[in-house]
């Protein structure tokens, strides 16, 4: 398997070459050069494993230089029910994403894939246990260190952290936007203490933060120089390992590959949908991928319309779910470089445009006909529809959903056809968004017991304005 850049100017690498890059050295994103296979029979052949030996069996097609053993290793180390133990009581860990079934609604089954039972309540853990050894493995492999440069609107930094703190040779520098988090989301990363963690809060929002690792990884010569990485979805090891639970979510809810099934996805930066793009290229029974969107509805003005209008710092809305506060998706790019088919320059000259003119719009060019060939809809949600979606769903279905999910939820009843089945992807635990939660249902969330108390511990943090500079300047004398 080689992998190449979305903008065409890339040489082709394997999966391990890739691994700790993130952007590739023309500013795209990598890309498998081709979508492996999976025929009925092979899907089918799966149904029966555990998650560890379904991940083993989907990612060792995009990693062909990583002996098996040592891939089968690696997952079944990642993917334990004592890793993943932080579900609902009714909840089985061993499954590691269970289906939480909701009921029937308009003559088809909607529900929940579980997908934060990890370590930081959030999906994001589901891909970062796995980055973390897997960066390990290769750092050991080539007797290398690497300092983790990140961006997070609240998940991805506690899920990059909590992996990553401990590794040998592994320093993480996360970027957060001061006070746009929850006081949980911001208490899980800042109360972290381990000597490899440096979370530095930023005077601006998420954007912000993520123009920065862009930057930073587009200066080639201080990324080499300073050894620099990515945990963000940029980095493509992140994305595929989030297919996997797109393969596990469709194996629980059929009882053969001739059934269909549609995903709804709360939706900021296109990572997580995009790993269900890729996943239906592959040829998973995906019937709709439902792009959910809040008030930072950038991506649900481009697949009802065909324009592509990146927000600025200002035109941001702070939100109840602010994991989606981005008005600039990354993977997008990832999406449009296979939409326009593959089509390297083409995919440079329109986000060149993005970055000079905000957007580009083909409301009117043929190719908007195409985007419904990769079966992606999408729906925006406001605050109000997430505090009716919460508290319907409590009060009809004994079920507590986060913000984000709630979104999902909310959006998914637009589309919801007879007999297709329609699986939310839940993306954390109610009690990272306690606040919301008590205005929509006067109470607070349960939470683990690991947790509770930890607003109240010391936090560690260095506040920075917004500049390249500055925060390269940090990263130099703290390593």
């Amino acid at each position: 398997m080689k992998y190449v850049s979305t903008r065409g100017g890339s040489e082709e690498l394997s999966f391990l070459e890739i691994l700790l890059a993130g952007l590739a050295p023309d500013g795209g994103l990598y890309m498998p050069k081709s979508y492996p296979q999976i025929s009925k029979e092979t899907l089918d052949s799966w149904r029966k494993l555990s998650y560890a030996d379904l991940a083993f069996e989907v990612l060792r097609l995009f990693s062909d230089d990583i002996p098996e053993e040592d891939l089968r290793q690696i997952v079944r180390k990642t993917y334990t029910a004592q890793v993943y133990c932080n579900g609902r009581a009714d909840d089985d860990p061993s499954q590691i994403t269970p289906i939480h079934w909701l009921g029937e609604e308009a003559g088809t089954q909607i529900g929940l894939l579980s997908l934060s039972n990890g370590p930081t309540l959030a999906f994001k853990d589901m891909a970062m246990q796995l980055l973390g050894n897997l960066f390990e493995y290769a750092l050991a492999k080539e007797g290398r260190e690497l300092n983790i440069l990140g961006a997070t609107s609240g998940d991805t930094g506690s899920a990059a952290e909590y992996a990553m703190r401990g590794k040998k040779g592994i320093r993480v520098f996360m970027l957060s936007p001061a006070g746009k988090m929850s006081a949980f989301q911001c208490a899980q990363m800042y109360s972290l203490q381990d000597p490899n963690i440096f979370n530095i809060a930023i005077q601006g929002v998420f954007d912000d933060a993520q123009d920065i690792v862009k930057a930073v990884s587009n200066d080639l010569e201080f990324k080499s120089k300073h050894k620099i990485g990515t945990v963000n979805s940029i980095n493509w090891a992140r994305v595929v390992a989030q297919v996997v639970y797109y393969f596990a979510g469709y194996l629980r809810a059929t009882q053969d590959s001739s059934e269909k099934v549609s995903f709804c996805v709360p939706s900021g930066n296109f990572g997580n949908v995009c790993a269900g793009h890729i996943a239906r290229m592959m040829g998973l029974p995906i019937h709709q991928l439902v792009v959910a969107t809040n008030e930072n509805d950038v991506l649900d003005e481009f697949f009802k319309t065909g324009h592509y209008r990146a927000r600025k710092s200002a035109e941001t809305f702070h939100t109840s779910s602010p994991s989606m506060d981005i008005s600039k998706a990354s993977n997008f790019e990832r999406f449009v470089f296979d939409w326009l088919n593959r089509d390297g320059s083409l995919v440079k000259e329109l986000f060149a445009q993005v970055e000079k003119q905000g957007g580009f719009d083909y409301s009117q060019h043929p190719a908007r006909d195409k985007i419904e060939q990769f079966g992606f809809v999408s729906g925006r949600s406001t605050h109000t529809n997430r505090i009716e979606t919460i508290q319907q769903v409590s009060r009809k279905y004994g079920v507590v959903i986060d913000t984000h999910t709630a979104d999902g939820v909310q959006v998914a009843r637009n589309y919801l056809q007879p007999g297709i089945k329609m699986l939310v992807l839940e993306t954390a635990l109610p009690v990272k968004f306690s606040e919301t939660i008590e205005t929509a249902l006067g109470y607070l969330p349960d939470r683990p017991d690991a947790f509770v108390g930890i607003e109240n511990l010391p936090q560690r943090l260095f506040t920075i304005p917004p500049q390249v500079s500055l925060i390269q300047e940090f990263i130099v004398k703290n390593t």
